[in-house]
């Protein structure tokens, strides 16, 4: 296990649940890593099919040029979904709540040391590589043994590792012939920026230049935001589409499911990564957040759809923020993220613990 990463116990779920009488709340019956010494073998023994990891990060947020504070939406998730209700709905017994990362010594290390924009900007590059090894090598860790990651951010970054992670372990598992998969991204922005150093608007232009990703369909994109050399290099490639924003809410080209529809249809013929960028939310707060965007409503429909219209790789919900860095704070991001989470979980229902 890699050295950033922090492995959780029952007691530290213990520790966040708030338990009431005649009820019981889902970090009361969701699992744990029971050998700490091989988390391998104990998520092959889990019954959970999913596994819930934590990067609370802005290092490729700063990275990009933009406003920190995409770690602070992790503990709040937590706080929010370990506190739902068990029920016949949701369970708790089909998810696995494996830990965080945390890479506070890789960020300190930039602020003590590094001195001017450039040659911050250019240390946070180098430190996102760092952030990508140890995510890749958890996440390949999870996927090898038949689970599916649910990764809260942090930046759009960890999309690179989270793809190649996972291609490599279905590889490795035998599931699929080439360690490449699909992807769909509802995201204002299109985070395939050129290769000038990674951070979190380059991560699928990385994954597919390393060859781990196959198909990509990206949904609600801004106009205004899509760079036209960008542009170009999806239009002229045969496995990227593309449906902006505008098409769907201004020229109603199509409604907002069947784009989804779409891009499920687009990516039906592998693995698929499901990401969704909560700054493509209105008015949710994010380091690029938009003042119009999709719905909530729109958001968790995008989930329940994706997840039961694709064979789900991973579930990757990033960006979003409970405190940016310059002040701006919002405490409702967590109870956002534990919805959709839940949403992609109770695609397949069970029993009450």
């Amino acid at each position: 296990m890699d050295s950033f990463f922090q492995l959780y116990g029952k007691d530290d779920v213990v520790a966040m649940t708030r338990v009431r009488r005649y009820e019981t709340k889902l970090g009361e019956c969701i699992q744990v890593v029971t050998d700490p010494q091989d988390p391998a073998a104990s998520l092959q023994q889990a019954t959970a099919r999913y596994v819930l990891i934590g990067i609370p990060e802005d290092i490729g947020v700063k990275a990009n040029g933009g406003t920190g504070g995409a770690e602070t939406a992790w503990f709040p998730f937590l706080n929010a979904f370990l506190n739902i209700q068990s029920n016949d709905f949701l369970n708790g017994q089909e998810l696995l709540l494996l830990g965080h990362f945390d890479f506070t010594s890789l960020h300190e290390v930039i602020e003590d040391n590094a001195h001017g924009y450039e040659e911050k900007l250019d240390a946070y590059r180098h430190a996102v590589v760092r952030v990508d090894e140890a995510v890749e090598e958890v996440v390949r860790m999870v996927t090898q043994n038949g689970k599916i990651p649910i990764v809260i951010g942090g930046g759009h970054n960890n999309a690179y590792p989270l793809i190649k992670g996972t291609a490599k372990g279905l590889y490795k598992a035998g599931l699929i012939p080439l360690a490449q998969i699909n992807c769909i991204n509802l995201d204002a922005h299109s985070d395939y920026r050129p290769l000038e150093g990674r951070h979190s608007g380059n991560a699928f232009r990385y994954a597919e230049e390393d060859g781990y990703l196959q198909k990509y369909c990206m949904i609600g994109i801004h106009e205004n935001y899509l760079q036209q050399n960008v542009w170009m290099d999806i239009v002229n490639n045969p496995f990227f589409d593309l449906i902006t924003y505008e098409d769907i809410f201004l020229h109603e080209k199509r409604n907002f499911m069947q784009a989804v529809a779409h891009a499920t249809g687009f990516t039906e013929d592998g693995y698929t990564g499901i990401d969704l960028d909560l700054d493509s939310i209105e008015n949710v707060l994010a380091s690029a957040g938009t003042p119009c965007g999709i719905t909530t409503r729109e958001a968790r429909q995008y989930i329940n759809f994706a997840a039961t219209d694709t064979r789900p790789a991973y579930l990757h919900l990033c960006e979003g923020a409970s405190l940016l860095n310059d002040g701006r704070r919002n405490e409702a991001v967590g109870k956002l993220i534990s919805y959709l989470v839940s949403d992609f979980v109770k695609s397949h229902t069970q029993t009450p613990c």
